[in-house]
């Protein structure tokens, strides 16, 4: 008689690659004998650094019967859309292109338009950003196919269960060319050098049932008519006329914003986070976790997780990239913004993570008469001070974090991963004070923590400032469109609703689901 059965067991880290021990190990665990079981699989993996030496910690099913069932093929369940009715998607980014996946399961056709370039064609623009500080407001670290996530990592860890089925979002990943460790990995993490061709697999899928992509394409004005959506106009005068549009465009578009509030459409400003990136040796950080020389092969470049309170605001690392990489992520010229990335290796000799503090209205009051648009004002000033600070190039303004946190200018500077070069600044004097204070603050509340954390071997650049959107777009928690237009289904992080490129994903799906919802209910 078939029996199964789910068990947690610890093994040592040097113990990983031995799949016969902790196959038996896990047999032992359920009280089976090795030789009654007939299939296994690993459904968690996570490493517990707090022991020394680490070990792993790993949830197993066994079965002593016929096997496991088949995994399910989501992508089987797409339907031909050739002539199927068409909904837009204005955005190209994680929530975009799940959306458009969902669509087609539900018979819909999606049609796409992307304001950047293919992932291929903008490697050109990453290049151009990166050796030459050449900016391209619609080809860049943030806008393209794929979204900020697909050059800036590809961390897919969220803790957003209720949004939807993470499983299926990560096992469409998967059918795309992602490795299936992201499936049991609890903190899984795909690369940027892998990550492009999982987004040109989606793009292909999504042609091949019917479906359209065109990129190049920015939406200027969305058309309205008697109170409805009607369409979109292109930035080349083009029309497209649907019934109901997807909005997906991410957290740097705030063009998109504007348009919004042009057409008199409501828009709510929402708390975000400010701060720095901090680079250490990655050496370091694995001494720091792991409590060893020399990290051993069987361990992953070490990571962390930090947060505290002060001032009655959260301070917090944010977008922790072992083995990563700093990059220049503005989005217009003269501007400055850092952000983080690792290759699926990790293997970079430097570690780096946003130490970011929550802002809000009580920050934004100098720009009180911007209205909802205050966050975004607050923000433009901090990313444009520190560009003109500058020489007029992406390099950015570093400090050592100990001369950080005693208010310090630095008279040298560590070597760094970020290609376009750093240069000594006064941050404690160039960011906000009260965004200066709190940062301080916690990076020492961090050390106690971490020992070592502060250290003459560390330094900070700035700004980290696209954790989140600085506004949301209102929707109705039933139908999730904007309550003023029907039509307009809001999603992602540039709707205020995401945070990753999993949960954006998530969110997309559940826009789709309910414009499906709203369609069968006959509203169009």
């Amino acid at each position: 008689m078939s029996q199964s059965k789910t068990v947690e067991i610890t093994i040592s880290h040097s113990k990983i690659e031995d799949t016969a021990y902790w196959q038996m190990k896990a047999a032992g665990a359920a009280g089976y004998s090795p030789g009654e079981i007939r299939d296994f699989k690993i459904l968690k993996r996570s490493i517990d650094a707090r022991k020394r030496p680490p070990v792993y910690r790993l949830r197993v099913a066994l079965d002593t019967g016929g096997g496991f069932e088949p995994e399910p093929v989501f992508s089987d369940a797409f339907k031909d859309v050739h002539r199927a009715e068409e909904v837009l998607i204005v955005g190209a980014g994680p929530a975009g292109y799940f959306a458009a996946l969902e669509l087609l399961e539900l018979g819909l056709k999606p049609v796409i338009f992307e304001r950047g370039k293919d992932v291929q064609k903008r490697r050109r623009d990453l290049r151009a950003i990166q050796q030459f500080s050449e900016v391209n407001p619609d080809s860049n670290y943030c806008f393209g196919e794929g979204g900020a996530g697909t050059y800036s990592d590809g961390k897919l860890y969220t803790r957003s269960h209720k949004r939807g089925n993470i499983y299926k979002a990560l096992k469409l990943l998967v059918e795309h060319g992602a490795p299936e460790d992201i499936l049991i990995d609890a903190h899984p993490h795909i690369g940027s050098n892998r990550l492009p061709r999982v987004v040109a697999n989606i793009r292909q899928t999504i042609l091949h049932h019917g479906g359209e992509v065109h990129f190049n394409s920015r939406v200027e004005e969305l058309l309205i008519r008697n109170g409805r959506l009607e369409g979109v106009r292109l930035q080349d005068g083009r029309e497209h006329l649907a019934k109901a549009l997807i909005l997906a465009t991410g957290h740097s578009a705030p063009d998109i914003y504007f348009m919004l509030h042009r057409l008199g459409l409501k828009l709510e400003a929402k708390p975000f986070a400010i701060g720095l990136r901090v680079e250490h040796p990655q050496k370091l950080i694995d001494q720091i976790q792991y409590g060893c020389k020399e990290r051993p092969s069987t361990l992953p470049a070490a990571s962390y997780r930090l947060a505290c309170q002060v001032e009655e605001r959260g301070v917090f690392s944010f977008c922790m990239c072992p083995g990563g990489l700093l990059v220049p992520s503005a989005t217009a010229p003269g501007e400055i913004v850092l952000n983080g990335m690792s290759m699926s290796r990790r293997d970079s000799p430097f570690a780096n993570a946003g130490i970011v503090t929550a802002v809000d209205e009580r920050d934004f009051q100098a720009f009180a008469k911007r209205g909802v648009f205050s966050g975004l004002s607050f923000r433009q000033s901090i990313e444009q001070g520190l560009f003109q600070y500058g020489d007029g190039s992406q390099k950015a303004p570093a400090q050592k974090l100990k001369d950080f946190i005693r208010g310090k200018l630095s008279t040298d500077l560590l070597p760094t991963s970020y290609i376009p070069g750093i240069y000594p600044a006064p941050l404690h004097e160039l960011l906000p004070p009260a965004l200066r204070r709190r940062l301080q603050q916690g990076l020492k509340n961090f050390a106690r923590k971490m020992p070592k954390f502060i250290t003459e071997e560390a330094q900070v650049m700035a700004p980290e400032s696209r954790t989140s959107a600085p506004l949301r777009i209102p929707r109705d928690p039933k139908t999730l469109m904007h309550p003023q237009l029907p039509g307009l289904f809001p999603a992602g992080e540039g709707a205020g609703y995401a945070g990753g490129i999993i949960s954006a994903a998530m969110d997309g799906q559940r826009a789709a689901r309910a414009l499906g919802e709203w369609r069968k209910r006959g509203k169009w």
